[in-house]
């Protein structure tokens, strides 16, 4: 608290920069969903929580998603509490903002399948945003706290009756009804159904729902101030129903109090904003030319790297324009300011040879997918638009890729062997696969864990599943065999070993969901054998008979065996010898008394 407030005194002074005026150099405020003056005081008089919100109703966060979640990370990195919130619930709706029809509706495996790997995504973001932002000098501090969180997790306990207490009464219909969508909607003919136009109540209820824990701050794209303005008014109102009490409230006062200055028109009589919702947008990114990024657009760069490879991501940021750099490097790294002025003056000396635009790629594979994949795409860039490139080059350059991905048998799980490297958020493999009906249905997970490409034998997967080291997420993962899975993502340890059982655990009879360990996830996509032969698809196990495989697998089930039989004689010796050890005791203490 102490050191909060010698930085508030700072800031009041002059003598450092404030975090809003941090986040204006750079680029991200668009709007303020209040007062600048408001905002400006929260953010320097407490540590307050903020907020992004994202709807997983595509596969993959793209982008452009990526603006506002950087400026929470700024928000993060100085020592604000910061959530990742994924709209499990809100996406079955979508919102309707800016659009001129209902959105498609997506099949439950689709949905269920993005909401787990924008799951996975955002906690990736976080450790990777942070190791980033270590590695560019800011030291990890105790105020360094950030959580994902499915706003799934109070729908399902959340009943209507509660929701209409104290939402439904301080909700008003005019502001609703006067939403430009709205307007566009019912004047074009096209209609909006009443789950459209309760959107902005349910993100009201996720505001409510944090801002009782102390966040007082979203933050949302350019097209979410209406939203966020709603939120805000319908928050006060529920304060009213249910008033919140803030922990910092009387600290807050008494130091309010003492340091009231000249140089903040805030006075102990303005306490209460303090305790209100505010927020802001960032802006859209776009291009110089005015092009929007998007998935809508339909020039969506993904931050998959099996829908857009760490080189063609590195590739996008290379072909920026120049007029488009600086914005970017602002927005997109955590670089202090006057580097990037010099990165730019350097870059003007001679713009063909694309200074900033390579420090741009490369910032930006290293904050989304870590420092070696920042490295080898690099590397491939250079090595493929090297003047002096040939075959030999071409083909080194290959076998040093295929290197990188073999591992020796026994090397994949750190579960199962301690000198395995544990898979972290930077290096984890590609998600997404597809493996064909008969290689899932009637088969062992020790084979599905093979051919999925998560353990190296099948005999690893037996292994594996022994130890409960593998988690599945399905509808058999909440105790019932009739049970859909929630939109709460769960996991729960494998335990079935059973062939006749694995097809119980698909997802809408095509989507099975695998995880090991805390980073190593395979959403698994089950098609026909036709369609994966079509596709020209393969992997272990797809037609061959596998002989090979087969005796090793029997054979390590063998040496295994053996390993256990032993290890149990030395055990039942053990604890022969200690036996006989206790009884020699007892005959010593005996014959002493005699």
């Amino acid at each position: 608290m102490q050191d909060w407030e010698q930085r508030a005194e700072a800031i009041r002074s002059g003598q450092k920069q404030s975090i809003l005026a941090l986040l204006e150099e750079r680029g991200f405020v668009h709007q303020i969903v209040g007062t600048r003056e408001d905002l400006d005081y929260l953010l320097t008089e407490r540590r307050v929580g903020a907020y992004v919100g994202v709807d997983p109703t595509a596969p993959s966060l793209h982008v452009g998603h990526l603006v506002p979640f950087m400026a929470l990370g700024w928000l993060f990195i100085h020592g604000y509490q910061s959530t990742f919130l994924l709209g499990g619930t809100t996406s079955k709706i979508g919102d309707p903002t800016d659009r001129q029809a209902a959105r498609e509706s997506k099949r439950p495996s689709e949905r269920k399948a993005a909401l787990a790997n924008m799951h996975l995504q955002l906690k990736r973001l976080g450790v990777t945003m942070e190791a980033y932002a270590e590695r560019r000098g800011y030291a990890r501090e105790w105020a360094w706290r950030r959580d994902v969180t499915n706003n799934s997790t109070w729908y399902q306990k959340l009943t209507l009756s509660e929701f209409m207490r104290v939402l439904g009464s301080g909700a008003r219909l005019g502001p609703l009804l006067g939403r430009d969508t709205v307007k566009n909607r019912l004047e074009n003919g096209t209609g909006m159904s009443y789950a459209e136009f309760s959107y902005p109540l349910l993100q009201a209820w996720d505001w409510w729902e944090l801002f009782r824990k102390g966040t007082q701050i979203q933050i949302g794209g350019a097209d979410q101030f209406g939203n966020i303005l709603a939120g805000i008014e319908t928050v006060k109102a529920m304060k009213k129903v249910e008033p919140v009490h803030f922990e910092s409230d009387a600290a807050f006062q008494r130091h309010s109090g003492q340091t009231a200055t000249a140089s903040t028109s805030k006075t102990p009589k303005d306490w209460g904003n303090i305790n209100e919702p505010i927020g802001f947008t960032v802006p859209l990114l776009t291009t110089s030319a005015g092009v929007k990024f998007g998935k809508t657009a339909g020039n969506a760069i993904w931050l998959d790297q099996q829908m857009t490879s760490t080189f063609d991501l590195y590739q996008f940021f290379l072909r920026s324009a120049d007029a488009d750099v600086e914005k970017y490097l602002k927005l997109f790294t955590f670089l202090p300011i006057p580097e990037i002025q010099s990165i730019m003056e350097e870059h003007q000396l001679d713009e063909s040879k694309r200074v900033a635009q390579h420090k741009l790629a490369v910032e930006f594979v290293e904050l989304i997918h870590g420092v070696g994949a920042a490295q080898n795409a690099q590397k491939q860039h250079m090595t493929m638009f090297d003047k002096n490139l040939t075959v030999d080059s071409v083909r080194a350059s290959q076998l040093e890729e295929e290197g990188k991905e073999s591992r020796a048998p026994g090397d994949w799980n750190v579960q199962l062997n301690k000198y395995a490297k544990p898979t972290s958020a930077a290096d984890a493999p590609s998600t997404h696969m597809k493996l064909p009906r008969s290689l899932v249905v009637n088969q062992s997970f020790a084979k599905v864990l093979w051919s999925a490409g998560l353990v190296s034998s099948r005999a690893e997967g037996s292994r594996l599943i022994a130890n409960k080291g593998c988690h599945i997420g399905s509808k058999m993962a909440r105790g019932a065999t009739t049970a859909q899975m929630g939109d709460y993502l769960a996991f729960t340890p494998l335990t079935s070993t059973k062939p006749s059982e694995t097809g119980n655990y698909l997802i809408d009879g095509d989507l099975l969901i695998l995880r090991i360990g805390k980073w190593k996830m395979k959403f698994i996509t089950v098609i026909s054998d036709e369609e994966y032969q079509q596709a020209g698809l393969t992997c272990p196990g797809w037609k061959e008979d596998d002989d090979a495989g087969r005796e090793d697998y029997n054979k390590q089930v063998q040496r295994e065996t053996m390993d256990f039989r032993a290890e149990r004689r030395r055990e039942r010796l053990e604890r022969q010898k200690t036996r006989e050890a206790s009884a020699g005791v007892v005959r010593d203490y005996q014959m002493e008394r005699e």
